[in-house]
């Protein structure tokens, strides 16, 4: 079975060669079956947004390849492979919702009754049907935010690459999305690659839950999620999401620690250490 995204080796540097140099990546390897749900958490600054835009083939890594779906990443973007969704909606205020909606067929060429009632069908998945002729203004963010992942999947990609997408909303409404998103991946069978700061969050979505170490990112762990298929309400009483909650945190903070270690130096021998 071929791998919905496969990246390996890939190290990633800004500004490379000049006194300014950043390196946000070294020695990534990671392998993504498709209809699976990865989280990716880390550290501000660690490279996870990076990654994701390695994926899309917004960004070129500095060595190593990444494909998506079998193809080099160039020709899977070009193929429209994935949908993409950011922490802000990026709706076009001068469309309503529907235009919004189909914006990447008219890019595939799609007549305009087809996109539509595709454009129709999507909304009608994210149980926005009645708001089909709103102005994205008219709506609130977490309603904007279906419109984007509606968007995002109108042309059924294999693939969703999301970064941050329920980062500005309110506990009940990124609760309210999240189950909403676990509901709309399942009826597509979509794969998802999901960056978030939120070990909870994380762990609620995910088959696999990736952990990255402070700058330059590396994976540090990739820690399994046994929760079962169906996740709502009540997953979030359970004591095996509460488990996985605090081996996820134990997973960032052996990694914190290690990287302090390594910035500290080796000890210092007694009576050296004000010299």
């Amino acid at each position: 079975m071929t791998n919905a995204v496969d990246v390996r080796g890939v190290s990633k540097a800004f500004n490379r060669g000049r006194p300014d140099e950043v390196r946000a990546l070294v020695d990534v390897d990671l392998a993504i079956e498709p209809g699976e749900f990865v989280s990716m958490i880390g550290p501000s600054g660690c490279g996870k947004s990076t990654a994701l835009r390695l994926m899309a083939n917004l960004l070129e890594p500095t060595s190593g390849d990444v494909h998506v779906n079998g193809k080099p990443a160039r020709k899977a973007r070009l193929d429209q492979d994935y949908g993409m969704a950011f922490q802000q909606a990026g709706l076009f205020d001068w469309r309503n919702v529907t235009k919004n909606v189909e914006l990447p067929l008219e890019l595939k060429g799609w007549d305009r009754s087809r996109r539509r009632e595709r454009a129709l069908e999507m909304l009608h998945l994210v149980k926005l049907d009645e708001f089909a002729e709103h102005m994205p203004w008219q709506l609130s963010g977490g309603m904007q935010q279906r419109v984007a992942i509606a968007r995002a999947l109108a042309a059924h990609p294999p693939l969703l690459l999301m970064d941050e997408p329920f980062g500005a909303l309110d506990e009940m409404t990124r609760e309210h999305m999240q189950a909403e998103l676990l509901r709309i991946c399942g009826e597509t069978s979509t794969t998802v690659v999901f960056v978030t700061h939120s070990i909870p969050e994380a762990v609620y979505l995910s088959t696999r839950v990736v952990v990255m170490s402070p700058r330059p990112g590396r994976i540090t762990d990739v820690i399994d999620v046994d929760l079962g298929p169906r996740r709502d309400v009540d997953t979030r009483e359970d004591p095996a999401f509460f488990k996985k909650i605090t081996e996820v945190r134990e997973a960032l903070r052996g990694m914190e620690r290690a990287s302090s270690s390594e910035a500290a130096g080796p000890p210092q021998p007694a009576g050296m250490e004000d010299r």
